[in-house]
């Protein structure tokens, strides 16, 4: 009686091992079935679009020459207009060379201008007049290169914006091609984000919808300023730039955000 109850006890163990993976298998088929391996432009779908402000415009401004930073006229976070100083730099040895440059111009013009009138009365020869004349054109462009440098002693705002970095300091020695200001243009800030390629279906330059900022806690306005060139053919996904409809004064490049973006049919 004793062997008989165990083998009856290990077989209903047995049996109930065996239902329990089946169920289980059974429930991971089930799982399979209902989600099954589809296009990543689906998984995106599913997910929470993010979206990052960006300035219209921004660039890294860059020594041109080696000097001395002699000012810089706008701080970090400062707002300038396109057109303003924002850098001097030390340039007396570039004065003092463009200086000398203009003597030695206005020597070799006395010396072709005296040969031009000793040509007239035949009493210099015409290979002296053609050296002479080529001494001008050297002292020219000697001047006109020195000229050159000289200007670049200042660097101007290429656009209106603020200064988003300051890369050096004030008397600091830099190098020709070394970063010295990151600036960006934030008149206009623009939302880039992906999304799936099938909604190109009717998603157009112009479509409005809504981005709600995680920094401020607040939704603003946006629209459609231009679509990808190009779709990506592994994730089905294009790049799409928005633009905030409007000014905030409270937004800045860096932001992010939540895009509420529905297709025509889906919106109330």
């Amino acid at each position: 009686m004793i062997d008989i109850g165990l083998s009856h006890t290990r077989l209903l163990l047995a049996l109930c091992l065996l239902g329990c993976s089946s169920a289980v298998l059974a429930a991971e088929q089930q799982k399979s079935l209902a989600a099954p391996a589809g296009s990543a432009s689906t998984n995106l779908e599913s997910r929470e679009i993010r979206a990052q402000l960006m300035p219209r415009r921004y660039t890294t401004l860059a020594a041109e020459i080696g000097a001395k930073v002699r000012r810089l006229a706008v701080p970090e976070g400062g707002s300038f207009r396109a057109g303003d100083a924002l850098i001097s730099f030390d340039c007396s040895l570039q004065q003092a060379q463009l200086d000398k440059a203009k003597v030695t111009l206005n020597s070799a013009q006395l010396t072709w201008k005296a040969n031009q009138r000793l040509a007239e009365l035949h009493s210099v020869g015409k290979v002296e007049l053609d050296v002479s004349e080529a001494e001008v054109g050297k002292a020219r462009a000697e001047v006109a290169s020195n000229a050159a440098v000289l200007g670049k002693c200042n660097i101007a705002a290429p656009f209106s914006g603020r200064v988003a970095e300051q890369k050096v300091r004030e008397q600091q020695y830099v190098q020709p091609g070394q970063p010295l200001l990151e600036i960006l243009d934030d008149s206009i800030l623009e939302l880039e984000f992906i999304v799936p390629s099938k909604w190109l279906a009717w998603l157009r330059p112009g479509y409005a919808f809504r981005v709600k900022i995680d920094e401020t806690g607040k939704t603003y306005p946006a629209k459609v300023l231009r679509l990808g060139a190009r779709v990506d053919p592994v994730s089905q996904s294009v790049k799409l730039t928005a633009t905030i409809d409007g000014k905030f004064a409270e937004l800045m490049a860096g932001m992010s955000g939540q895009v509420s973006l529905l297709p025509p049919s889906a919106q109330p």
